[in-house]
């Protein structure tokens, strides 16, 4: 019958337990006898010895041997005997200094010469030795024997038979083998206990799908296209993917440090690490707007997923400035429908010359419009955004004006992001100007080159920014609005009257992605209050021009020219 090796992990964690434990203990059971066994001999010869030492020790032994004949019947037989009989010795041999037995088991060896040398002993030296005589195999011992005056008359030999050394043995081996059992089922019950467990934790994985389950996680975690950050239950991150990396600007080198250690203090920070609760998290990192969500994991971590939407808002706002443009031709539709009948009756009361005078004044506002836009703003898109915004603006009943100053070459890096600086400043101020009504509601934006910087400013006539929350506005979920519904594509800035909140979701983005922006270019945003009432929104955007083909003014950290 063939045993298999087991496939989960657990049971070739058992095996390998159970193997290593059993080997252990026959190991340390081997190790054990085999100074077991020298130990009892080393007993056995030193019992001999002292035997041996005891008999030669006896003064009438030593007298006998010089006073009388080796026989069977004799003194030192007797007395040799009755000390076998009394330690239980194997035999005790008394001889005279040529090596002839005075006292022998065996009767009929007594006269006879030792059968061992006993010349070390009669030298005077002590003999321990497991050897082989007349009655088999022994532990001896061989001491001299003195005369009364010091002088060496003989030796005494005395030997413990061998069988009874390895019965001392023999009879330790079952305690050192119950010991061992125990041992071994202490041993087997602890693997099976740690087979159970590991089997719960790896849900009956095998080593094979192991190695298959963490390639197949790798390529997920670094292929698919939404970041992934985890952290243990001290906060350290360890594991950081690809699009987390380039989402977050975290190095790969990130990992066993803690995130305060790698991002810095703000709102980002504050949702990974759980700081904040909520699902579907906004926040800004690098002037892009991400989505986030934390769960925690059974071990006391958590993982961290974060989602670019930096896209979908551009497309948002794209599609609120296109319903606003909706609603202004809709509007503006009732308005050409009026001058259209204004036209008519001009026509019919037969007054050409005013209804032709009434037409040119239409078209050249209108052009004069545009055109002061595109003469004052050469970049196209920007121009455009101006143009739409003009129309909303003027449908809400605020004025939209262009700042004498401004003057922007078709010289931009990156028109995108001016675009969604400006359009970000302009709704920004038209919420403010909506929510505080005034006699001339108005915006004004100025576009300038100062060399390579470009500078943004829109002021409004709304009622202003506090100057404890001049700093505050520009934090990630800061809003004035009331929450958006989920659904909502909106995530503006927020008015900037009253009163603030932060919303959990969907709010409060906008000003803290001009920031990002402007602190990506090296530049910064800043809010300041307008003569009378209002505020003044102004970015610096250095490198966001190229080329210096236009006058330069000396710039101050404040964003004013001079």
């Amino acid at each position: 019958m063939r045993i298999r090796w087991p496939r989960r992990v657990s049971g070739q964690v058992l095996a390998a337990q159970l193997s290593i434990t059993a080997g252990v203990m026959v190991l340390a059971t081997a190790l054990f006898l085999a100074p077991l066994s020298s130990e009892i001999d080393n007993q056995a010869m030193h019992q001999a010895l002292a035997i041996a030492q005891t008999t030669a020790a006896d003064p009438d032994i030593a007298r006998d041997l010089a006073a009388t004949e080796p026989t069977p019947k004799g003194p030192v037989q007797r007395a040799a005997e009755r000390i076998r009989r009394a330690t239980g010795a194997l035999y005790i041999v008394v001889m005279d200094s040529r090596g002839v037995r005075w006292s022998h088991t065996t009767t009929a060896r007594i006269g006879e010469h030792v059968s061992t040398d006993p010349r070390e002993a009669l030298s005077g030296r002590e003999v321990l030795q497991i050897d082989v005589g007349t009655l088999g195999r022994s532990a001896r011992a061989k001491v001299p024997l003195h005369a009364r005056d010091g002088r060496i008359i003989g030796a005494v030999s005395v030997g413990i038979g061998y069988g009874s050394v390895r019965d001392q043995l023999l009879a330790a081996v079952p305690r050192l083998l119950l010991y061992a059992g125990a041992a071994l089922g202490v041993g087997v019950l602890a693997a099976i206990a740690v087979s159970r467990h590991l089997r719960r934790r790896t849900h009956g994985v095998a080593f094979a799908d192991i190695s298959a389950l963490l390639d197949e996680r790798e390529a997920m975690l670094h292929g698919i296209r939404e970041g992934v950050v985890a952290f243990d239950r001290q906060g350290r991150i360890r594991l950081v993917n690809d699009e987390a990396g380039r989402l977050l600007g975290i190095l790969p080198n990130a990992t066993g440090h803690t995130l305060e250690e790698s991002l810095p203090p703000g709102r980002t920070t504050d949702v990974l690490a759980g700081r904040v609760d909520g699902a579907d998290l906004l926040t800004v990192s690098g002037g892009r707007v991400l989505v986030a969500n934390r769960m925690p994991t059974k071990d006391g971590g958590a993982v961290a997923t974060l989602r670019d939407r930096t896209e979908l808002e551009l497309l948002g706002r794209e599609l609120d400035s296109t319903r606003g443009l909706l609603d202004a031709l809709r509007a503006q539709d009732h308005e050409h429908a009026n001058r259209l009948h204004t036209l008519l009756g001009l026509l019919e009361l037969g007054l050409h010359e005013r209804a032709a005078q009434f037409v040119a004044e239409l078209t050249h506002a209108r052009r004069a419009s545009a055109e002061q836009i595109s003469e004052r703003v050469h970049d196209p898109l920007l121009s455009a955004l101006l143009v739409g915004k003009s129309a909303i603006v003027a449908e809400r009943g605020v004025a939209l004006r262009i700042s004498p100053s401004t003057l922007l070459p078709a010289r931009v890096v990156d028109p995108r992001d001016l675009v969604t600086v400006l359009g970000n400043l302009i709704d920004n101020a038209l919420e403010a100007v909506a929510a505080h009504p005034s006699p001339a509601p108005s915006i004004e934006v100025e576009l300038r080159a100062e060399g390579t910087t470009a500078v943004l400013r829109v002021s409004d006539t709304g009622p202003g920014v506090p100057p404890g929350m001049r700093e505050q506005i520009f934090t990630e979920g800061w809003s004035t609005k009331p929450p958006a519904l989920p659904s909502s594509p909106e995530a503006g800035p927020g008015a900037h009257e009253g009163s603030a909140t932060v919303s959990p979701r969907g709010r409060g983005i906008g000003l803290a992605l001009v920031r990002r922006l402007a602190e990506r270019y090296g530049g910064m945003a800043r809010v300041t209050a307008r003569a009378g009432d209002g505020a003044v929104f102004t970015v610096v955007l250095p490198e966001a021009l190229t080329g210096n083909d236009t006058p330069t003014h000396e710039f101050t950290a404040a964003g004013e020219s001079r």
